[in-house]
């Protein structure tokens, strides 16, 4: 049995979905798009969705907007992946990378606010693998230093937080439809967003901050010349991929439920392995279990790379955890003398093991069974 960490779930449904907006000849960003905005804004309670090409370029846009440019820093954890810092570093300013709280895998507010100077523009947030990070505190700190609050959700479309929906807390929130994510457009990203003049840039940024996009040019019955506003960019979603990601918002909530049921069933069956610490969620928070993600106490028999050899002798896929982006070679030089030894950590002796929909009853044993007799338990 060959059992991956991670598929999406797509069926002839979506296959469908696709095939009948091919056959209307509009394949790139056009109704279907403007579709999926729509249904997702109303999914996460925002006011204003935009579809972009994936989260990276996303998260990009949204430091465009909030005006963070050349020498200004942006605070946010380096525990994630390499995209979170990327979108800062494009815009030209400096990732100011803060420690995890090692319980969440969430960027630690009492450090970020040590981290923040008088160059400090935002603080990008990651709500990690799915669990929300602690929102409500973050924008209390914005607020008490003049800062912009910015959400990498990636990995957290469909969790909540106090009750909403992730996308509705703050003015800018980035999500991922990659395929390792709770739901997929193959690739795809999406921001929402409460301020109408965010929206209305962030649309003119995505189609190379074209005056007046083509869907509007198509249906009009009078000629329309077009004018370039700004340096924009083509970051467009194709009318096929929001096809595909209409139906799959639509199991959103079901394939939530599906995966937080494996996540009980890992829960109850590990749980009395003293040497491991499993996932938790805190009282208000609620996870989609984008991923389920197992830290290996100092006193584990056995190390975390062992243990993942061993599983994939065996058939079953795992991958390390989260990880640090200050020391990967692209930020190790800007990075000399950073230590966040709870980041690091947490990375290093974590590890994600497979939670998928449908997940079958015989491959949720096998990952169990084999986890156990790994740790000789």
């Amino acid at each position: 049995m060959k059992i991956p960490v991670a598929k999406p779930f797509l069926s002839k449904e979506e296959a469908q979905y696709a095939y009948d907006t091919i056959l209307t000849n509009w394949v790139t960003q056009g109704p279907r798009v403007q579709e999926f905005e729509e249904k997702f804004a109303t999914y996460t309670g925002a006011k204003y969705a935009v579809a972009l090409s994936n989260c990276t370029t996303a998260l990009h846009l949204a430091m465009i907007v909030t005006g963070i440019g050349k020498d200004d820093e942006v605070i946010c954890p380096s525990m994630s992946y390499i995209s979170t810092a990327n979108s800062i570093a494009y815009v030209g300013a400096k990732p100011v990378f803060a420690e995890v709280d090692p319980a969440t895998y969430n960027i630690d507010v009492h450090d970020a606010e040590k981290r923040i100077t008088p160059k400090t523009k935002a603080i990008l947030i990651v709500h990690q693998i799915g669990l929300p990070a602690d929102i409500d505190a973050f924008k209390e700190l914005c607020s008490k230093y003049n800062l912009r609050l910015i959400e990498d959700a990636a990995c957290a479309a469909g969790s909540a937080y106090k009750g909403k929906k992730i996308g509705s807390h703050s003015d800018l929130v980035c999500f991922s439809f990659h395929p390792r994510k709770v739901i997929t457009t193959g690739d795809g990203g999406m921001i929402t967003t409460g301020n109408e003049d965010f929206y209305n840039r962030l649309r003119l940024l995505r189609q190379h901050g074209m005056s007046v996009n083509d869907r509007v040019r198509h249906i009009s019955e009078k000629v329309i010349i077009e004018d370039h506003l700004e340096l924009g960019y083509n970051y467009r979603l194709t009318d096929i991929q929001a096809a595909v990601g209409i139906r799959q918002l639509e199991r959103l909530d079901d394939l939530i439920s599906e995966r937080r049921k494996i996540a009980d069933e890992y829960s109850k069956a590990f749980g009395d392995i003293p040497f491991i610490r499993l996932p938790q969620e805190p009282e208000g928070y609620f996870t989609n279990q984008q991923s389920y993600s197992i830290y290996l106490k100092p006193e584990c028999p056995v190390k975390r790379n062992d243990l993942m050899q061993q599983l994939l002798d065996v058939g079953i896929s795992t991958r390390r955890g989260v990880m640090t982006s200050h020391r990967e070679t692209a930020y190790r030089s800007h990075c000399m003398g950073l230590s966040l030894p709870r980041s690091e950590d947490a990375s290093d002796n974590s590890i994600v093991i497979p939670l998928y929909v449908p997940m079958s009853n015989e491959e949720v044993n096998t990952v169990i069974y084999h986890f156990r007799r790994v740790l000789g338990v």
